[in-house]
């Protein structure tokens, strides 16, 4: 334990801004978006999927929890991998993956086949956020990371806009199939522009301590942090809220409120641009204020918001508008609290850095997963089943930061 306070409490300097590379932004960005448009292109396409594979909308759920599945497990592979290895190679090996697993999902005659497929592409995508976040935190400091990553989330933030729109034009001119030879695609394309741009970053002091550490050695010392239990805790459970949202979008907006396939698209991506939107606002106040400090002030609010969800759920008010509004505004709370946490986090050990970027997306990603499938075995698509999840993970997920994580406003 004493090795992470040496590492975490020493007084620094006062800030100065570093200047952050465009093009690294919105390559790590696209690396990073793997697993969002890969989600959200195809959701307007699951009743289709569904009816075409012999079962229902609900039974193509199954497939975004195998892929969800596939996200957190893949993750403890490659940041042990990426700390050892570089970060390259391994992030190149993950793209190969995914594309194979694109063509697969592309020609699955069955729903198993397509679960599988699904869990495959997954096991590839997931190289991309994990180091990509570690990359990130080699290149800088604390806060000046979660600038970055403020700014990564802009340009993954915009497959959430942009992809449901794709795959709705896709699914009426082409049909679902056509989604993923798309994403095969965009695989290879990241593929190409990883080996041509993306330089090696991790540096020796990393490689060294890879090199003399067993994987599952770095992972036990790690989750033995109590404040960095608290960050991965924290941002497990604010992401199962997202993942929840993600699972029961489709069956609530179009299902239980009628809104059309056209119009679901709409709502997805306000819902996504919220978060753009605020994660802009947090790279602002960054150059003023820590990431503990901004996380401090906007959990209670997303809590806050998710409490008049649920009200509204469970007391009928407002109709669709009572859910979604609310839900508009917790979405941006998660602008602040996702760069935030993951920066606060990568900052305690920066020898550990690809472990720890797994480590804390691999168990968001679990968690995730395991939010989804609870969503989708309700088999009810009505609010209060969501709006319950959502200010449950909110407000345990603000309980784990202020009990564990306990962040201080002067740190950074």
């Amino acid at each position: 334990m004493s090795e992470f306070a040496n590492l975490s409490s020493a007084k620094t300097a006062p800030h100065v801004a570093a200047k952050i590379s465009l093009g690294l932004v919105l390559l790590l960005g696209a690396l990073t978006a793997f697993a969002p448009i890969s989600i959200d292109m195809y959701l307007p396409s699951l009743p289709t999927i569904g009816r075409d594979l012999g079962g229902s909308a609900s039974d193509a759920q199954i497939t975004l929890a195998t892929f969800l599945a596939g996200l957190a497990i893949g993750q403890f592979f490659y940041g042990p991998a990426s700390d050892r290895w570089g970060r390259r190679w391994p992030l190149l090996f993950g793209i190969g993956l995914y594309i194979v697993g694109s063509a697969a999902c592309a020609l699955a005659p069955t729903m198993p086949m397509l679960a599988l497929a699904r869990f495959v592409q997954a096991l590839g995508g997931c190289a991309g956020p994990v180091i990509g976040r570690a990359a990130v935190r080699d290149r800088y400091d604390a806060r000046d990371s979660a600038r970055v990553l403020s700014l990564l989330m802009l340009v993954m933030g915009l497959a959430p806009v942009v992809a449901p729109f794709i795959g709705a034009a896709l699914l009426i001119v082409s049909g679902w199939r056509a989604l993923f030879w798309v994403l095969f695609g965009f695989g290879g394309l990241m593929g190409v522009l990883t080996l041509v741009f993306l330089g090696e970053t991790r540096s020796a002091e990393t490689a060294a301590q890879a090199r003399g550490e067993h994987p599952a050695r770095a992972y036990l010392t790690l989750m033995g942090h109590r404040q960095l239990l608290g960050y991965i805790v924290s941002g497990a459970l604010s992401s199962a809220a997202v993942f929840a949202y993600v699972s029961a979008a489709p069956g609530l907006v179009m299902g239980f409120y009628g809104v059309p396939a056209g119009h679901f698209v709409w709502i997805f991506g306000a819902n996504a641009a919220s978060m753009i939107a605020m994660s802009q606002a947090n790279g602002w106040l960054l150059r003023h204020r820590t990431p503990e400090r901004i996380l401090m002030s906007a959990r209670p609010i997303s809590v806050i918001f998710a409490f008049a969800m649920a009200l509204d759920a469970w007391a009928g008010w407002g109709g669709i508008w009572g859910v979604l509004v609310p839900l508009f505004f917790v979405f941006g709370t998660f602008g602040f609290i996702g760069p935030n946490t993951m920066a606060a986090g990568l900052s305690l050990d920066p020898r550990r850095m690809g472990s720890i970027s797994a480590l804390m997306g691999g168990v968001q990603f679990g968690v995730g997963a395991l939010v989804s499938a609870l969503i989708t075995a309700m088999h009810d698509n009505g609010p209060r089943p969501l709006a319950t999840v959502i200010l449950v993970c909110m407000a345990a997920s603000t309980l784990a930061l202020y009990t564990l994580a306990q962040p201080k406003a002067e740190r950074g």
